[in-house]
């Protein structure tokens, strides 16, 4: 139960309480998916406050859930700031934790004027760090989510052609995941076709698809609130054999980095598989980002494999392996899985295909 593993946090840091504004904490903790709320654990209890909107939702997505939380209304006579300041003076609590991470300044400077006999404590990354090791429930939503995206990157497949613009790419993708079953996107879409694909997060825009170009599409949803991610790279056409290279030496690094991740390692290790694979081919210059990331209920949760994360990776841990190389006036590629850190390597939820596709019409 998620109330156990908040006392456990509370013991360690010398708390009375635990003070849950993040949505995405939120959910994890208490299973309310409304994101307007706000959960208070104190004397071995946690309470779920929210507003008449949610009031029904919030009961039923609770108990089922089985976190423990029970649902207290607020309301015009019953404001927030007074059920808080009446439960924290009932319960004695006197040093209360909060997401300091994700809580903006104008908020907490606010529940410092309002909550005075309080003192504030930062727990830092305590609540995040829960979420690190996802549960057999959680690997198979997750599971879920990216065999999603697969399915809509088979479908689009036959859609593409020369004079479509980006814009269409994207629209299309996020409708065949959709239509798949999933309730929202992890992220904005990302269809970044000839001299735009060189930048890694490029807006989708007006441009068409050109023959000879390439075209970088980075997608993911949400299914029962996790997120999914994946990228795949195909040309317009027929590839030259620069375009050739480059995509091979991205798809090598990613693979050597996929075979050669074991629980144990260092995320920071990781990266540097695919990163000395890539400047060795004499791309180091043109991979700037880092090799990937945890996902869950947010898209970008931690550790990620970068050259500054030493976490030691556990079984559990989900990581996507997304090595990219990205030249201005050529363009770029990246090719991204998501999979689960095992007990011997690491295993990809994605199953769509990796080699070189070229689209012909």
């Amino acid at each position: 139960m998620m109330i156990n593993r908040l006392k456990k946090i509370c013991e360690e840091k010398g708390l009375q309480g635990i003070l849950i504004t993040d949505p995405y904490n939120l959910q994890y903790f208490t299973g309310f998916r409304g994101g307007e709320g706000y959960g208070l654990f104190t004397a071995g209890r946690g309470i779920l406050y929210v507003d008449s909107r949610y009031t029904e939702a919030a009961t039923l997505e609770c108990n089922a859930a089985g976190s423990g939380f029970t649902v207290t209304e607020f309301n015009r006579e019953h404001p927030l700031m007074e059920l808080l300041e009446q439960q924290l003076a009932e319960d004695f609590v006197r040093e209360m934790g909060f997401e300091d991470r994700s809580m903006v300044c104008s908020t907490y400077i606010s529940y410092k004027e309002k909550l005075k006999s309080v003192q504030m404590i930062p727990l830092e990354d305590s609540l995040v760090r829960e979420r690190r090791i996802k549960t057999p429930e959680e690997l198979e939503l997750l599971k879920k989510a990216e065999a999603i995206g697969d399915r809509a990157f088979s479908e689009i497949l036959s859609v593409l052609h020369v004079g479509m613009t980006e814009l269409e790419v994207a629209a299309e993708l996020e409708y065949r995941m959709k239509k798949a079953g999933a309730g929202g996107l992890s992220f904005d879409t990302i269809a970044a076709s000839g001299i735009h694909s060189s930048m890694p997060h490029a807006i989708p825009s007006e441009k068409k698809l050109e023959e000879g170009d390439f075209l970088t599409m980075d997608f993911g949803c949400i299914y029962r609130g996790y997120c999914s991610d994946m990228t795949r790279t195909v040309v317009m056409g027929k590839a030259n054999e620069e375009q050739k290279k480059v995509y091979r030496t991205v798809l090598e690094a990613q693979t050597l980095a996929m075979e050669g991740l074991r629980p144990g390692m260092r995320c920071c290790d990781v990266d540097r598989i695919a990163r000395d694979h890539i400047g060795e081919a004499g791309y180091g210059q043109y991979f700037g980002h880092g090799l990937g990331h945890s996902v869950g209920l947010y898209i970008h949760e931690s550790p990620a494999l970068n050259t500054r994360d030493e976490t030691i990776l556990e079984p559990g841990m989900i990581e996507t392996i997304e090595p990219g190389i990205y030249i201005p006036g050529f363009g770029g590629v990246r090719i991204e899985d998501m999979g689960v850190v095992t007990e011997k390597g690491y295993q990809s939820f994605a199953s769509s295909p990796k080699e070189l596709i070229e689209i012909e019409n």
